[in-house]
């Protein structure tokens, strides 16, 4: 399995918050990294991957109890899984001859903050402009 770092979905501003894609635009770099982890989540048999390991109890599950699940060989779970790794979502210890897998739940954390709504915003309803200083005003 690849020793990658995990993706990072950017830092807090200085007041202790993180933007949202709904309160500013995203800069190339932010882009794309989370369209790499977007495009982790983009395949079916990766959400079920992520879905299957994220709600085990224990917080964790070996390799050998996820491939029976898909009607795909080994080397292609394995994969979906190194992917699913490389985008900071899951993170895998190796016992003898298996690998356990287990969530990263900080990454789904930042995932849903970037695609929540900031509260007391309806949908639909851009940002609210700053309020311009009236003219002469001291600053």
């Amino acid at each position: 399995m690849s020793k990658q770092e995990p993706v990072v979905l950017g830092q807090d501003n200085a007041d202790g918050c993180r933007p949202t894609l709904l309160t500013a635009p995203l800069d190339e770099g932010q882009a794309e990294t989370l369209a790499k982890v977007f495009k982790a989540l983009g395949d079916p048999v990766r959400l079920r991957l992520l879905s299957m390991i994220a709600s085990r109890a224990g917080g964790e599950v070996c390799v050998c109890d996820l491939t029976p699940a898909f009607g795909l060989s080994q080397p292609t779970i394995s994969h979906h899984l190194k992917l699913l790794k490389q985008a900071g979502l899951i993170d895998s210890e190796r016992r003898g001859t298996w690998v356990y897998y287990r969530p990263l739940p900080e990454m789904t954390d930042r995932l849903a903050a970037v695609l929540t709504r900031p509260a007391g915003r309806p949908a639909g309803q851009p940002p609210a402009e700053p309020e311009p200083e009236p003219a002469g005003a001291a600053s």
